[in-house]
């Protein structure tokens, strides 16, 4: 498996409303600690503080310099710089996800494993989602009952624990019983959204952007 990818330095977010709801388009623009700057249908900039709700039905439930978490007619999304997301489930396409590319063209992803926050970076080399020791933990994932491996990194051999993922979770995307690595060993810092995800999806790249649409 191979460990590449920067933070992104840009967030654009569009959702759309479901049949009957106000049709809302939703751009956050800044991250600051309890705060996000976003533009709704094309409007002039507001500030949203944590726990407010507009006009339009978007709830800003908390924010921070990294994330926003949104609420949009109660449903919830989890965006980072660099990320854009169209919910699915209120289109009524297949579930997607959109990242935008760093300066250095890798791609991050806030997503969930096991319905708690996980900071991914999508790694094709890798082939099976990975899980730092310490990421593993904190989900209360006992690893170490999982089956026993030693995997080649660019940092030499390192002890890996096999388990699956009850659910994975990035964008408007769930994925279900998802096989997976916890890596035991110091110098992996980041999940590593690895194939065991991105091959059930359609991948496609587009300039500076990736788009993953779930397939099954």
């Amino acid at each position: 498996m191979r460990i590449r990818g920067l933070i992104g330095t840009g967030i654009v977010a569009v959702f759309a409303a479901a049949p009957g709801a106000h049709a809302t388009e939703v751009n956050v623009i800044g991250l600051f600690p309890g705060k996000a700057l976003v533009v709704i249908d094309r409007g002039a900039p507001r500030t949203l503080s944590a726990g407010q709700r507009t006009a339009e039905g978007v709830l800003l439930v908390s924010a921070d310099s990294r994330s926003a978490t949104l609420e949009i007619d109660g449903k919830r999304q989890v965006l980072e710089l660099g990320q854009h997301v169209e919910s699915a489930a209120l289109t009524g396409s297949l579930p997607s996800v959109t990242l935008a590319a760093d300066g250095n063209g890798h791609f991050t992803a806030e997503g969930r494993v096991n319905g708690s926050r996980v900071r991914f970076l999508v790694d094709t080399g890798a082939t099976l989602v990975t899980l730092p020791a310490a990421d593993a933990t904190r989900l209360g994932i006992d690893y170490r009952r999982g089956q026993q491996a030693v995997s080649q990194t660019a940092n030499g051999r390192v002890l890996v624990y096999r388990v699956k993922l009850d659910s994975v979770s990035v964008g408007d995307m769930t994925l279900l019983g998802v096989d997976a690595v916890v890596h035991d060993s110091p110098g992996l810092d980041i999940a590593l959204l690895g194939m065991s995800f991105i091959n059930r999806t359609e991948m496609r790249r587009e300039g500076a952007n990736l788009t993953l649409t779930k397939r099954y």
